[in-house]
C-alpha cells in the first residue's frame, strides 16, 4: 500500500492466486497468470470488494471472472490444498468502498441503530460495512474522509500507482493468478473463503503467504481486511505468525510521525481481525442473512472441482464457511510484535522497518474514537493543527473551510 492511507480507489477485477511452487513437476500443466493493469486496481486492499457491493437481482448480475489458484506439484492432497484464490468484479467498478469492507449494523441494539440512520455507516457501508481502510483513513482526517464519501475518491496518482504494482509483484512472488468464472454472489464469496483457506495453508506449510483476505465480526459490525503478508517459522515448536505491512515511498527517508501511528493502527487493526478469528467468532447465521446469501447455493462447476482437487471438497457455500472456520481454528493467534516495512518507490530498497508491540488499550480507544465518527455521534473533526501539513496533499484542499482563507499549495 502505498504511504497516503485515504486513497483508496474504487475495486476492480479480483483474482485467484496459488502459491508459487518451490518444487516443479513435468506432469504440471502451465499455468496462465492474470496480468491486471494499474489503472484498473485498487488500493492491494482493496482487492476483495465485489463481494461486498449491496446485492443485485439475479436479473441483474453479470457473469464474473475470478482467479484460483491451481494445485501445487506435490501429490498430497494436503500439500494440494495450498493452493490461493480471490474473486473479481465483472465490470471492475465500485460505488464508493473498498474491497476490504464488509459489514453493517447488524450486532447493534436498537438504541444504536435508530441513531445510526443519517450516519455515515448507515448511508455509505449499509450491507457493506467496515474497512480496516476506512478505519485508518478516519484517523488520518475525518473531513478528508467525509469529502471521500460524499464526492468519491480521486483516481490514484502516480505514487499510489506504484505502490499498487509492488504490492502486486509481492504477491506473485508467493503465488500464480488463474482466472476462474463466477455466476452469483455466492461464488465470489465463495473465492474469497478459498483464497483465505489456500493462503492459511501456505503459511502453514511454507511459513508465508501474502494478500490475506479477512472476513470477521468485530465491535457489533461486519469488517474486512486484506493482510499484506504473514510469516511464521515452520520449524519451532511454538510458532506464531508475525504480520507485516509493506509501504512504499516517493522518498527515501522514514515517515512522519502521523504516518507511523497510521501504519501501527493499520496492523493492529488486522491483529484484532485475526485474533478473533482464530478464537472461531465467526456467526455463520448472522453472515449468510447479512449479505442476503443462500448458505446452500450450488457453486459452480469450476470452483467445486478446485475445491475437490485441493483437498476439500465443497458442494456449497455453507460447505465453504465450514472449512474457512476449520481452517481459523488450526491457526495461533498473531505475536504480538507486529512489523512495518518501509521501501523507497525508486529501487524498492529497504528504508527502514517499524517493530512495535500490539496495544489493546491504544487500539481500543483509536477504535472507539473512529467508530463515533461512523456511527454519526460526533461531527467530523478536522486534522489537528500541528499536522496540517496533511492539507497540502489532500485532494479535497480547496473544498474544506479550514483552508478557506489561506493560499492553496503550490
Amino acid at each position: 500500500m502505498t504511504e497516503s492511507p485515504t486513497h483508496s480507489a474504487s475495486s476492480t477485477p479480483h483474482e485467484t492466486t496459488t502459491p508459487t511452487p518451490t518444487h516443479t513437476s513435468s506432469t504440471t500443466p502451465e499455468i496462465p497468470i492474470e496480468i491486471i493493469p494499474e489503472e484498473e486496481m485498487a488500493l492491494i486492499e482493496a482487492a476483495f470488494a465485489s463481494a461486498t457491493r449491496t446485492i443485485l437481482p439475479l436479473t441483474h448480475f453479470h457473469r464474473n471472472t475470478s482467479t484460483i489458484t491451481p494445485p501445487r506439484s506435490i501429490n498430497s492432497i494436503t500439500l494440494l490444498a495450498k493452493k490461493r484464490i480471490s474473486s473479481c468484479t465483472g465490470n471492475g467498478s465500485d460505488s464508493g468502498g473498498d474491497i476490504e469492507d464488509s459489514g453493517g449494523d447488524q450486532g447493534l441494539t436498537r438504541t444504536k441503530r435508530n441513531r445510526v440512520r443519517d450516519s455515515f455507516l448507515h448511508k455509505f457501508r449499509r450491507k457493506r460495512g467496515l474497512s480496516v481502510t476506512d478505519i485508518t483513513a478516519v484517523e488520518w482526517c475525518e473531513k478528508q474522509m467525509e469529502f471521500v464519501l460524499k464526492h468519491g475518491r480521486v483516481k490514484p496518482n502516480k505514487a499510489m500507482k506504484a505502490g499498487i504494482a509492488r504490492h502486486a509483484a509481492l504477491e506473485q512472488e508467493v503465488v500464480k493468478k488463474v482466472k476462474i468464472h463466477v455466476a452469483s454472489f455466492e461464488d465470489t464469496w465463495a473465492v474469497k473463503f478459498l483464497n483465505f483457506i489456500l493462503g492459511a495453508n501456505q503459511l502453514l506449510f511454507d511459513g508465508l503467504t501474502r494478500e490475506l483476505p479477512l472476513v470477521t465480526f468485530e465491535e457489533g459490525l461486519w469488517m474486512v481486511g486484506v493482510i499484506d503478508e504473514i510469516r511464521m517459522p515452520v520449524t519451532e515448536t511454538e510458532r506464531y505468525p508475525t504480520l507485516v505491512d509493506t509501504k512504499t515511498r516517493k522518498q527515501s527517508k522514514l515517515p512522519t510521525k502521523a504516518q507511523q501511528r497510521n501504519g501501527r493502527l493499520q496492523l493492529m487493526c488486522y491483529k484484532r481481525l485475526w485474533d478473533n478469528l482464530v478464537a472461531d467468532k465467526f456467526p455463520s447465521g448472522q453472515f449468510f442473512d447479512f449479505f442476503a446469501l443462500n448458505p446452500h447455493f450450488i457453486l459452480s462447476r469450476e470452483i467445486r472441482e478446485h475445491t475437490a482437487k485441493s483437498g476439500f471438497p465443497a458442494e456449497t457455500l455453507n460447505d465453504l464457511v465450514a472449512y474457512y472456520r476449520n481452517t481459523c481454528c488450526m491457526l495461533p493467534p498473531a505475536q504480538d510484535q507486529l512489523l512495518l516495512r518501509y521501501e523507497w518507490q525508486e529501487d524498492q530498497s529497504l528504508i527502514g522497518e517499524d517493530q512495535f508491540a500490539y496495544d489493546a488499550d491504544w487500539l481500543n480507544n483509536q477504535l472507539k474514537f473512529c467508530l463515533e465518527f461512523w456511527l454519526g455521534e460526533r461531527e467530523p473533526s478536522y486534522t489537528p493543527e500541528e499536522e496540517r501539513w496533511k492539507c497540502k496533499v489532500c485532494s479535497f484542499y480547496s473544498q474544506c473551510q479550514v483552508n478557506s482563507n489561506t493560499d492553496p499549495p503550490s
